[in-house]
């Protein structure tokens, strides 16, 4: 297993940044949950002046062997790398959410069943042609998962030597919902009803026969010792989940600030806060997704997401949309005038 250093958030600075969110020309707490957010990018960079600077969205695609029995997904595998091209092309969601708030955006290959040769826009971190199906064996081995790990903390690491301090995780894969529910299941230990939703526009039937899939995966797999974070995500896990992992826990140990997004990422922090629970603090959860498990999910970590918008895409998208709230917060803790500066009385 790979070793990250991630430091402890240090509160010393914890009193002073109060101290100047507090003296703003408003009432203490009136700016609500931007005062958090401000009090926590300050802890993350440890400065009373935080700046965010060359947002990025990193999109990780990977497919699973278990969307070829068309067993859990009603589109067909064959999505993931059509959607690959889309998000190359500039035409998907995430794309123009980004675009409208300044960040860029990078297309990972952690593992696309398809051959895209040496396509420009588009990162080759391709561990294999997708995972097994987990219906008759692990998912991937342990060599691929911790070079997948790897991988993505090598991805994260080269955008923070660009100059990046903040960064958000989208992800795409036909049947990643599926691995992210059997994550969670284990991890969380929640009855796998609790877990499994809609995924990619499954209607009710569909539903049920992805409920009882996956709960004939967990059986397949109940004397296979599947006992530790790490063997949850090779059992059952995306290589797009796994790089994301591992990129989390990298931006984490430069001290960057991370965008949650939705289910499946907040599925892989589930994994990367049991390798470290040290990552934790750099995370803000963007929103609260519309898929079946999120809210559970995140009452489990004790976060408190920005939006509810009922959205359940991935891609990052809400990340993208949250993005210039979490600036927001930098913003007033910057430019806004002190009591004392605007020479403004203050309450007694």
């Amino acid at each position: 297993m790979i070793d990250f250093n991630i430091t402890p958030i240090n509160l010393e600075i914890k009193e002073k940044l109060q101290s100047k969110i507090d003296g703003k020309t408003k009432p203490v707490g009136a700016l609500g949950q931007l005062e958090e957010l401000a009090l926590q990018i300050g802890l993350i960079q440890q400065s009373t002046s935080p700046e965010l600077k060359k947002p990025h969205i990193v999109v990780f695609a990977g497919d699973h062997g278990i969307a070829k029995t068309g067993l859990v997904n009603p589109y067909p595998q064959e999505v993931t790398f059509q959607m690959v091209m889309n998000f190359i092309s500039g035409g998907a969601a995430i794309n123009v959410l980004a675009k409208q708030n300044n960040i860029a955006v990078k297309v990972v290959d952690a593992g696309v069943n398809h051959d895209f040769g040496n396509l420009p826009g588009l990162v080759n971190a391709k561990i294999a042609l997708g995972t097994k199906n987990y219906l008759e064996e692990p998912a991937m081995s342990t060599e691929q998962a911790n070079e997948a790990i790897q991988m993505g903390a090598n991805i994260v690491e080269e955008i923070f030597t660009n100059g990046c301090n903040v960064i958000g995780f989208g992800e795409m894969g036909i049947g990643n919902t599926s691995s992210a529910a059997l994550i969670m299941h284990y991890i969380c230990d929640m009855p796998l009803e609790n877990c499994v939703g809609k995924g990619t526009g499954t209607n009710l039937k569909q539903q049920k026969t992805k409920l009882q899939t996956l709960k004939k995966a967990v059986d397949k797999h109940k004397n296979s010792n599947i006992n530790n974070h790490f063997s949850i995500l090779t059992t059952f896990g995306g290589l797009e989940i796994a790089q994301i992992c591992g990129g989390m826990l990298k931006a984490a140990e430069k001290r960057m600030t991370i965008l949650v997004d939705g289910f499946i990422t907040t599925a892989a922090l589930l994994i990367a806060s049991k390798i470290n629970p040290n990552i934790l603090p750099y995370c803000i959860f963007t929103h609260c997704s519309d898929e079946k498990g999120h809210r559970a999910m995140l009452e489990f970590l004790n976060s408190k997401p920005i939006l509810h918008l009922n959205m359940r895409l991935g891609e990052g998208s809400g990340a993208a949309v949250a993005y210039p709230i979490v600036l927001a917060a930098c913003t007033f803790l910057n430019q806004m005038a002190s009591f004392e500066s605007a020479g403004v009385s203050q309450a007694k």
